[in-house]
């Protein structure tokens, strides 16, 4: 599914934002975002690797964050449960993106979409993929009719906590963290 948007305004602001960034048109006809399958998880995989590449607290390795994440993704694929679903999103027949999203609640009560994955391979950076995994994602929330859209990120991650921004979200608090062995 692509998201049009339908204020002007804010397409001018995001076509300003692609023209800054280098990245193509707002729209992407051409790609498909569908839900993953267990035919996908070698991609998941694959695709899981793209979430290290900044540098990281030195507690912390692109390996375990791979995998972790991988393994969430590929044990949701599984499950097939409504509330907890992968996509994959597809250029031209090959997969250039995937998106982890599920509902949930917060320690305050507050059920919402929480964006568990979101990651582009490196040759669709800039090409509307990111964009295009993150209308669905809030299509997918407003479809539950659930009223708010989390993710966390890594602080060095300036590049991906700078798209989220410019996507409209907003930090909400900060987790520190202090190695002590």
């Amino acid at each position: 599914m692509v998201h049009a948007v339908r204020n002007p305004c804010a397409a001018a602001v995001n076509d300003f934002f692609d023209m800054i960034l280098g990245m193509s048109g707002s729209s992407t006809p051409d790609l498909v975002i569908r839900p993953a399958t267990t035919a996908d998880e070698a991609t998941l995989s694959q695709l899981a690797m793209r979430l290290a590449t900044f540098d990281l607290p030195p507690w912390r390795t692109p390996g375990e964050i791979a995998r972790a994440d991988a393994g969430e993704m590929i044990q949701s694929v599984r499950a097939g449960q409504p509330d907890n679903e992968v996509f994959v999103a597809e250029r031209d027949g090959l997969a250039v993106g995937c998106l982890h999203i599920l509902a949930t609640t917060d320690f305050f009560g507050r059920r919402h979409a929480h964006i568990s994955v979101i990651a582009t391979s490196e040759a669709s950076e800039g090409t509307g993929v990111g964009r295009a995994l993150m209308a669905h994602a809030e299509d997918w929330t407003r479809q539950r009719q659930l009223s708010l859209l989390t993710l966390h990120v890594f602080a060095a991650n300036t590049r991906a906590r700078r798209f989220y921004e410019q996507a409209g979200m907003s930090p909400e608090f900060l987790k520190y963290a202090k190695a002590v062995l």
